[in-house]
């Protein structure tokens, strides 16, 4: 009985440890997993879909943080610049409310423990309340999806957005940011065991991407001949990529780094798709709100707490970033 029971942890647990990877080029999996099963009938995280090979990116997208010219964000300015309408409401309110992510490990996340949200973006939404308010604790936390951030800017369900948001042309145009406040680097995550050695083997294979991030065009102008799974968050790629679903996962290394802080079995290649810079989104027009993040961004860059912030949460799971630079456009004098 005991060694049943040790199975049974086992196979709920370390599933890829314990079982032959199935062939997922195959329309078949191993009857070392569940007996002759087709691929179709396979379990796939809710509200995942599976793209075939071929599907186009959408047009005009760009591949690369460093090809787009983006003129840059808006100065912090002077106290009266940050004094303007919007900000005002938010003050009347007596809260900011910030869409975040729950699921992504050691940027923004829920402690089952504790019971609260952690991580490097949740640090940051802090810092900004802290010194709207005076009070760190002054936040209302909404969930987002990478599908529906911009959208929920735009309806003004939440005053700003800090989840992996990356700048980008489609974004810059109905959407404001913030100057960067992280470098990332697009990687591809595998399982140790999967037999795929590098990016060069990727074609043909599976590769599970959130749905709505600018990932999606990269892989699918990248890897034309691999099928895509898109799923509602990276939490349900890294479970994809567990139960057979995927080959690999294509995004951004400071998300990758939480998935194989969360699972030994995976591994992150070192090769550099694209590089990304994370700024905090903002209502279109929203002036004074953009100069007061941007403030807190100066004042977290130059005291040091960006430093403590990242070290706490990636230094130990990236292999590379640093504080980006800022990134001011030029204003006329009013």
């Amino acid at each position: 009985m005991k060694k049943i029971a040790l199975w049974g942890i086992c196979f709920t647990t370390l599933l890829s440890s314990c079982t032959p990877a199935p062939d997922l080029a195959s329309d078949a999996v191993s009857d070392a997993v569940t007996g002759p099963v087709a691929r179709r009938e396979l379990p796939r995280p809710p509200g995942a879909e599976l793209d075939p090979p071929g599907v186009e990116p959408e047009e005009g997208f760009v591949q690369d943080a460093k090809a787009f010219q983006w003129p840059g964000s808006l100065q912090p300015g002077s106290e009266a610049d940050r004094d303007g309408p919007h900000m005002r409401r938010i003050r009347e309110r007596g809260r900011l409310i910030v869409g975040v992510d729950q699921s992504q490990y050691l940027l923004s996340y829920r402690d089952a423990t504790r019971g609260d949200l952690r991580g490097f973006e949740v640090d940051l939404a802090h810092e900004i309340a802290s010194d709207m308010f005076g009070d760190p604790d002054t936040v209302d936390f909404r969930f987002v999806d990478s599908a529906s951030r911009t959208n929920a800017l735009q309806s003004g369900d939440v005053d700003i957005v800090i989840r992996t948001m990356s700048i980008t042309p489609e974004r810059v145009k109905v959407i404001d940011f913030s100057t960067p406040y992280l470098n990332s680097y697009v990687r591809v995550l595998v399982p140790r065991d999967r037999g795929v050695q590098s990016v060069d083997d990727l074609p043909g294979k599976t590769i599970c991407v959130a749905d709505g991030t600018n990932v999606m065009n990269l892989v699918r102008e990248r890897f034309g001949q691999s099928a895509v799974l898109r799923t509602r968050s990276w939490s349900d790629c890294l479970m994809a990529l567990q139960q057979f679903q995927a080959d690999a996962v294509v995004g951004d290394d400071s998300v990758l780094a939480g998935m194989v802080a969360q699972d030994p079995l995976a591994q992150i290649f070192s090769d550099r798709l694209a590089s990304q810079r994370y700024a905090v989104g903002v209502p279109k027009g929203h002036d004074d709100v953009v100069r007061q993040v941007n403030s807190t961004i100066e004042r977290i860059r130059s005291d040091g707490t960006w430093n403590a912030m990242y070290n706490e949460w990636l230094k130990r799971s990236l292999s590379e970033s640093w504080l980006p630079r800022q990134t001011y456009r030029e204003e006329e004098d009013s």
